[in-house]
């Protein structure tokens, strides 16, 4: 749940008018509204669609967590291309509101709503999961706070992909020990990157 500076903001406004689509998978071309909170923004579906192909091998029956979840569009693309589970968190009670109306919506049971700060959530006993959205708030500097809980807190199955998602100009994130980022692009004034864990031996000397 991130802001972006305001002529940007202004544009997304204009271009979504308060509604979000998905893009792929069951409930494809589907709109969702957007919660009316401060700073709540969609993932843009340039950045979903190149996200989606890059977990397209990994998404059906993954165990999904949507870390601020804000708008809830990358959980919800990610349950309707198949998804076994997406774990939604959020501060704000509208933002879940409005997540738990979509679901009740596409009449889909496989979601968990939890109100809480995200990096607290992730001070509680662990689950893993194989897909961690993480787009927190942009500036300020969540981002490797998480990935650290993430890494050291026992919430990544192995094999685990996590998604990162910051304003453009923070570059690319350093990913925790014994991991890499796998991939990286800019769309505006969005960097979006995705890490995964470092293959057998990398780094090693043969």
């Amino acid at each position: 749940m991130a802001s972006l500076p305001a002529a940007a903001k202004g544009r997304r406004a204009r271009s979504h008018a308060g509604r979000f689509r998905i893009i792929g998978g069951e409930w494809r071309g589907r709109r969702i509204a957007i919660p009316e909170a401060p700073g709540v923004r969609p993932t843009p579906d340039r950045v979903r669609e190149t996200l989606f192909n890059w977990l397209a091998p990994v998404i059906e029956g993954a165990r999904c967590l949507d870390l601020f979840a804000g708008s809830g569009a990358l959980g919800l693309e990610a349950l309707s291309r198949g998804a076994a589970r997406v774990v939604f968190v959020d501060r704000e009670p509208r933002v879940l509101a409005c997540i738990g109306g979509a679901l009740e919506t596409v009449r889909c049971e496989r979601a968990t709503l939890v109100r809480a700060d995200g990096l607290r959530y992730l001070a509680r006993e662990a689950t893993p999961f194989d897909i961690v959205f993480l787009d927190p708030p942009y500036r300020e500097n969540l981002v490797p706070q998480a990935l650290d809980r993430l890494a050291a807190g026992g919430w990544l199955a192995p094999g685990a992909s996590i998604y990162i998602e910051s304003e453009r100009q923070a570059g690319v994130p350093s990913p925790p020990p014994g991991w890499h980022v796998a991939r990286s692009a800019t769309a505006g004034q969005v960097g979006y990157h995705l890490a995964r864990p470092e293959p057998p031996g990398a780094g090693t000397d043969r």
